[in-house]
């Protein structure tokens, strides 16, 4: 720890170039997961490049029609943008559970992504929003699914000297989102399952649209593409719901673990798959 280098640069550009130069460097956006495993020993980077200085990385804003968060947007601050809240409530409840209240004043999304833990709560929400990540790095700027990040547990496909500037959500149309996890605790504790679902409805209550993600059941968050087609162009009635089920238990790959045996996960990613479809629903019924 002695010898770290800390950088807090102002620009995106900076941030590149000071990321590039060092192969060994870390970004850093809220520093709840960072900070942790540099204290624990279980990593040891050369530098941390502090983005919480860089303006285009904090705060939300209107992307067209859908919306912008900044890499170092704290979890709490999502809450105060009354638009965003409204159009995405399943993204922002979801990013509203990692931790404590005083880990949420720190914590961000696009941290939580890059983590790339399993049981992450805001990732599965994002996956079902169909949200993507801008990403910058020494070859300039990209833009890939939110589920395209995560590769394994700790490690994700940016490539060096890459990092999150913002997750963008598209524009919200007649439908609804939602988000649930399984924890042994009330509060402050990792999911042993969590389940997103994004919904669009017509104006006869059909569903023309629908992605159902999971977490904590395989070794990064998922989208079911089969639980999603099993919703569309029906009125989410019984058949419907259970095919959407049986496609999220047949994605199901989780482990036995101290938390929760494989068996218990897949069928909790069952029961939490219908609730949120519910919720979205519902949810959607109100959006129309």
């Amino acid at each position: 720890m002695a010898s770290l280098a800390f950088h807090a640069p102002e620009t995106i550009d900076q941030a590149v170039a000071l990321l590039a130069a060092n192969p060994a460097a870390r970004p850093l956006s809220g520093g709840t997961d960072l900070i942790v495993q540099m204290r624990s020993g279980r990593i040891a980077p050369a530098a941390v490049v502090d983005l919480k200085r860089i303006a285009a990385l904090t705060g939300t804003r209107r992307h067209g029609l859908g919306f912008a968060i900044g890499a170092a947007t704290p979890c709490t601050a999502l809450k105060r943008d009354r638009a965003l809240a409204a159009a995405w409530p399943g993204v922002v409840e979801a990013a509203n559970l990692i931790g404590s209240v005083q880990v949420r004043n720190r914590a961000t999304m696009a941290g939580n992504l890059c983590n790339a833990s399993p049981a992450a709560d805001s990732v599965p929400a994002l996956i079902a929003a169909g949200a993507t990540c801008l990403i910058a790095g020494p070859q300039g700027e990209r833009e890939v699914p939110v589920e395209a990040i995560p590769l394994a547990p700790g490690r994700t496909s940016l490539a060096p000297g890459e990092f999150v500037v913002e997750i963008r959500l598209p524009p919200r149309g007649q439908g609804g989102d939602a988000y649930l996890r399984s924890i042994p605790r009330t509060e402050m504790d990792i999911a042993v399952v969590g389940a997103g679902a994004n919904l669009v409805l017509d104006g006869e209550g059909t569903c023309t649209a629908a992605r159902i993600a999971v977490g904590a059941v395989a070794p990064t968050a998922i989208l079911v593409p089969e639980a999603g087609a099993a919703l569309v162009g029906t009125r989410l009635d019984e058949p419907a719901l259970a095919a959407m089920a049986e496609a999220v238990r047949a994605a199901c790959r989780p482990i036995d673990d101290k938390r929760g045996t494989a068996e218990y996960r897949t069928a909790m990613a069952e029961v939490l798959a219908r609730r949120v479809v519910a919720i979205a629903r519902q949810r959607a019924g109100e959006n129309a």
